[in-house]
């Protein structure tokens, strides 16, 4: 096999060398042997993917994927609207309570943040997900924080599907700069009282806009990373409260009644009720202009600090009923084909995780804060606000 005249511990490292480069290839066999048995075993059935419902873009990119899933797999992908993930979260939890270990109603989950952390420390979700599919391997996990939810990490327990920015929309004219600050808010509700809300939390963005101003008004303190402690609360949320003060009796309706959700928002400000609104997805502007649901002098901004960005991924419950026909969704779901339709802000807009043709322009990044910040400020806004 080796020429006898070399010497012989470079023989055994070669031939080291040699059977480590066989495994690789058998292993990457096996692989694409195991994948094929999971999509024969997805063939034919319907997964109940849980998601939110209310955006239309959102809804028609999920019917789009359905019929590519049902034509290539054979697989009903089956869209359960909620209002909020956190629905899903309570059934998975009731069916663990119950030990109601399989047979599970939902197959596929849109989940991130404080929701994941739950799912994940009451061990609800199917382990190693991440390294079982296939299309994993173009994900952007150099250039973006896919790998860490809210501060949390993910170990494998999800899989990266977009991303999300907090960003600002607002009539044209309304601030001069792109980045503003709070207090260049708090000054355009009191030039134009009446003219300025946000969704109330716990509604994701209205909990995010009070991020965002925490993060501001706190100076980026590093305690908003880290599980939040009873003395960081004291310590920090007190600025953001002032502040709240002052700016809700300038607030639509004083700040008495606040949009239900940021698509209502999105609304009033099409038909010039308010003069901004919030968003979570840097390009939901120009896909709603495009679309005529938002007039053409709309402008985009952020606050200075940076836009707070954070990913949302895609989970299979560990009680699943359909957990095969699950992986073959996600592993579509991230392909480069499905993330550059969803990338398109004709369609949805939402920012790709995975390598495409043409880099996308995201705003300047800010940290999202840790988990448990979450919670904290929707019981504390309820309890004061409410």
């Amino acid at each position: 096999m080796f020429n006898c005249s070399l010497p012989s511990a470079f023989k055994r490292a070669l031939t080291a060398l040699l059977l480590m480069s066989s495994a690789v290839v058998v292993q990457a066999e096996q692989t694409a042997e195991d994948w094929s048995d999971v999509v024969q075993e997805a063939r034919g059935s319907t997964v109940f993917f849980y998601a939110w419902g209310g955006s239309n873009s959102v809804n028609q990119y999920l019917r789009w994927a359905g019929r590519h899933l049902n034509r290539q797999y054979g697989i009903n992908l089956r869209h359960v609207k909620v209002g909020d993930i956190a629905e899903a979260v309570h059934r998975l939890r009731s069916d663990q309570a119950a030990g109601r270990k399989q047979g599970g109603a939902i197959d596929l989950l849109w989940i991130n943040g404080e929701n994941f952390h739950a799912l994940k420390e009451s061990k609800s979700l199917e382990p190693d997900l991440l390294s079982a599919i296939p299309n994993h391997v173009h994900l952007l996990t150099d250039e973006l924080p896919l790998l860490t939810d809210f501060g949390v990490p993910v170990d494998g327990f999800e899989v990266p599907w977009g991303m999300g920015q907090f960003n600002i929309i607002a009539r044209d004219g309304s601030f001069a700069e792109s980045d503003i600050t709070p207090e260049q808010l708090l000054t355009y509700a009191q030039q134009n009282p009446g003219r300025l809300s946000y969704p109330k939390p716990p509604d994701f963005i209205g909990t995010t806009f009070l991020k965002s101003l925490l993060q501001a008004l706190a100076d980026n303190d590093q305690r908003l990373y880290r599980e939040p402690s009873r003395s960081a609360e004291r310590d920090l949320l007190p600025v953001l409260w002032d502040y709240l003060d002052q700016l809700h009796p300038l607030l639509w309706e004083k700040g008495g009644a606040f949009p239900q959700d940021s698509a209502q928002q999105l609304q009033w400000l099409a038909d010039g009720q308010l003069h901004a609104a919030f968003s979570f997805n840097p390009q939901e502007m120009d896909s709603k202009v495009r679309n005529g649901r938002l007039p053409e002098t709309v402008t985009q901004h952020y606050f200075a600090q940076g836009a707070i960005t954070n990913s949302h991924y895609l989970a299979v419950p560990h009680n699943a009923s359909h957990k095969a026909a699950a992986k073959v969704v996600i592993n579509f779901l991230i392909s480069r084909s499905a993330q550059a339709r969803k990338a398109d802000p004709r369609y949805w807009g939402d920012p790709a995780v995975v390598r495409l043709d043409e880099a996308e322009a995201l705003l300047p990044t800010a940290q999202e804060l840790h988990a448990g910040w979450q919670e904290r400020l929707e019981a504390h806004w309820l309890a004061r606000y409410q």
